[in-house]
């Protein structure tokens, strides 16, 4: 017999460690090829890490809860001996490029340096009292920052948590002066902050049920309150008339399925709609970095998907205008149904400029998302329900059922006036109201 060392494997750009929060196979577990072994968490994404060879688990060396590098061994396994060597190739690529991406990291840390000599933070931890994320644990101990004077810092996450967002205006402030030490503080007097009435705590009566969030939730919930206390956010809404989607839909959709074993659901089409709209306005195609704004060259939609445990991940589809309506409906699906089963790798999240948020699939009909940082426009899809409207023909206005479905349009204002964020949401409505219906799938 011999012995297999599975590694963390690479988890997309700008990951470089995870947590382990579930190990499925235990020591003395057979475990097939391709099998997954281990559950692990990002500040990106949940992930499994499945093995790539077949044999029985011998060593389990990070356990539950700790943390691991990209590269490192993060089990023994016992395997048959004919394929050693190859094996061993396979993990000194992979080794190779984990050595490499930290020492990348390592030489932009070195670069990002103040000049003067830093004494290096002791190992930071979590308590009963403050929790931190394995990304912010790594800038304090990058930036030297101890455990007493991380826990100085105010968070803005749940539940006053530190985020990467607060961690990070640390730094700077600390760089530009604004934050000072205790003996400087006591040296020099500051102007008295206004008070400001703190809430009472919560009191639970015994017909209370106290849930603790899990770790997506407490991202989200970081994600969330950033974007708001970044993007000021202003909406706009249009009516869209769905009424040739929906007879269009109806005819090609029982063929379309027995075809490709797919289902054709409006999204694709929605997703086109907007895509073709981001073509004639590519200024809501951008990100805000301080003063300066990012025009991105590609298209990158991310669709917001609920998952069983009531947490949301949003995967995206990468340069979305370069598919057509089959491969969007079967890309969409495809990312839908590994959300939704935790199978996404953290790429599939990653890269994201616009979002869409489909609240229609909920039976609501209007919405004010929030933004998926650092985007500036996000799009709610209403449901789609029957109303009287108002037709035009050729002999006069008449009064006929319609699908009608709202478009919500949440915007940030430092960079999207409501003319552009109106007439983008406009042009969706336009496209799709001007559907082809002779086209085929």
């Amino acid at each position: 017999m011999a012995e297999y060392k599975l590694l963390l494997p690479a988890m997309g750009e700008g990951v470089m460690e995870a947590t382990v929060t579930n190990w499925i196979k235990n020591v003395g577990d057979h475990v097939e090829e391709d099998e997954s072994v281990v559950e692990i968490a990002t500040d990106k994404v949940d992930s499994d890490v499945p093995s790539p060879v077949a044999g029985v688990i011998k060593e389990i060396l990070v356990q539950k809860d700790q943390v691991a590098q990209i590269g490192q061994v993060m089990a023994i396994l016992e395997i048959e001996g004919e394929d050693l060597a190859s094996q061993e190739t396979q993990q000194a690529v992979t080794a190779e490029k984990a050595a490499e991406a930290a020492n990348l990291q390592k030489e932009i840390a070195e670069l990002q340096k103040p000049l003067e000599d830093i004494t290096p933070a002791a190992k930071i931890s979590s308590d009963d009292n403050h929790f931190y994320s394995p990304l912010v644990k790594s800038i304090a101990q990058k930036e030297g920052i101890s455990q007493e004077e991380l826990q100085q810092i105010s968070g803005t996450g749940a539940n006053s948590r530190v985020t990467k967002a607060d961690i990070q205006q640390y730094l700077q402030d600390r760089k530009t002066g604004a934050a000072t030490s205790n003996q400087a503080t006591k040296e020099k007097p500051i102007t008295p902050k206004p008070v400001v009435a703190t809430p009472a705590p919560a009191i639970h009566t015994g017909n209370s049920e106290i849930i603790e969030m899990d770790r997506m939730r407490k991202l989200i919930a970081d994600h969330m309150v950033h974007s708001v206390q970044t993007a000021p956010h202003v909406s706009s809404f249009v009516e869209a008339d769905m009424t040739a989607i929906v007879n269009w839909r109806n005819q090609h959709k029982n063929q379309f399925q027995k075809r490709t074993g797919e289902k054709l659901t409006f999204m694709p089409i929605i997703v086109e709609a907007i895509v073709k709209a981001i073509k004639d306005f590519p200024l809501i195609n951008i990100s805000v970095d301080g003063d300066k704004i990012i025009v991105k060259k590609n298209i990158n939609v991310g669709i917001a998907t609920a998952r069983p445990d009531g947490n949301l991940i949003v995967p995206v589809i990468k340069n979305a205008d370069q598919y057509n309506l089959g491969g969007l409906a079967g890309k969409i699906n495809d990312l839908a149904e590994r959300a939704r089963t935790n199978n996404l790798k953290p790429e599939e999240i990653q890269g994201g400029t616009y979002t869409i948020s489909n609240i229609g699939s909920f039976g609501n009909i209007l919405g004010t998302p929030i933004i998926n940082q650092p985007q500036v426009a996000i799009m709610a899809i209403g449901a789609i329900v029957k109303k009287p409207a108002v037709v035009e023909t050729p002999h006069g206005d008449m009064i006929g059922i319609r699908h009608k479905m709202y478009l919500s349009h949440s915007y940030d204002h430092r960079v999207v006036d409501g003319a552009l964020g109106g007439m983008f949401v406009k042009r969706v409505a336009e496209y799709l109201e001007n559907f082809d219906e002779e086209q085929d799938i």
